[in-house]
């Protein structure tokens, strides 16, 4: 007999909210969730751009976790919005830090989907003893083959339809290199072209993200305000490869994990991120376990996804002594 799926734990609401001074320009968004007393764990949400939600806080026990949420510089409620200046991977690998001893927190589990996959990565490989357990979901590394196969060709064979509506805003002669293009717009002073870039861009990815199709999620990602922090600071990331020191660094670190468990999780249809990604990551972290689900994409919120990832923070909670 099949076991069923492991599905959400019911919405809550934040027991703390707290505004995070980071450094002379950025302010952080934190919010904590769940028991107080609980097993700490830093939920890291993907992007970069895209903000915490409150579904993000469902994924563990509320009764055994102390979840705590914030939004990375320039997104959500962190302020200010939209801004790349000092918004880098090291700088939001500080920042994790700064939020940990601010809470007085000594280790947590890491619980990152997407980029927040990317940056757990990179914040685990540098403080690997601060980091209890790593659960992580469609693995994004930003090695440069994961940028063309998204934003250049690959995915573009599979929806072609939505891809050429990616392309619409950048003129023929410049779609050699879509990632440069996109950030000559949507940094530039032009606001009409910045707004058009940046609603095609997190369209496309709006677009992509589950096997099967979201109209409603297409058109959130088309709203202004989310598109312009989403698709600027995503194109700022990766036009500037992660702010990485080589190409493939988090794979090529990954035995700096040899003693943090781990369960890595991935839709086998995941267009976003491949499942090479995921694999790759899997055979360079032997200490982590892989589950590929057969029916999912790219979204957590996607059934197979939600009930492996639910049944990791169950397998990682505290047990009664």
């Amino acid at each position: 007999m099949t076991e069923p799926r492991r599905s959400l734990f019911p919405p809550i609401e934040p027991f703390a909210t707290h505004r995070l001074k980071v450094s002379a320009l950025h302010e952080l968004h934190v919010a904590e969730y769940g028991n107080r007393d609980g097993k700490p764990v830093l939920v890291v949400h993907g992007g970069p751009g895209a903000g915490i939600s409150p579904t993000m806080s469902r994924y563990h026990d509320p009764a055994a976790y102390r979840m705590v949420l914030f939004d990375q510089r320039g997104c959500g409620r962190s302020t200010p919005y939209a801004s790349l200046e000092d918004n880098t991977t090291w700088h939001l690998v500080a920042d994790m830090e700064t939020i940990r001893t601010h809470l007085a927190i000594d280790r947590w589990q890491l619980f990152g989907g997407s980029w927040g996959s990317c940056l757990s990565l990179a914040y685990a490989e540098t403080h690997p003893e601060r980091v209890s357990e790593l659960i992580v979901r469609g693995i994004f590394t930003l090695r440069r083959w994961e940028l063309e196969w998204f934003y250049q060709q690959g995915a573009s064979r599979i929806l072609p339809e939505a891809f050429a509506e990616y392309l619409q805003p950048i003129p023929e002669a410049e779609r050699g290199d879509m990632i440069a293009a996109y950030h000559r717009r949507l940094i530039g002073d032009d606001k009409e072209a910045m707004l058009a870039c940046a609603r095609a861009w997190a369209m496309w990815e709006g677009a992509s993200l589950s096997l099967l199709p979201d109209p409603g999620r297409v058109a959130a990602f088309g709203e202004p305000r989310y598109a312009v922090a989403f698709a600027r600071i995503e194109a700022h990331y990766f036009q500037n490869r992660g702010f990485f020191e080589f190409d493939g660094q988090l794979i090529a670190n990954a035995g700096r994990l040899a003693e943090v468990p781990g369960t890595i999780v991935h839709g086998r249809y995941d267009l976003c991120t491949p499942v090479a990604i995921a694999v790759d990551l899997a055979r360079a972290w032997p200490r982590a376990q892989l589950r590929i689900v057969a029916d999912s994409g790219h979204a957590m919120t996607e059934p197979g996804i939600v009930d492996e990832l639910v049944r990791a923070t169950e397998a990682y909670r505290p047990r009664p002594a």
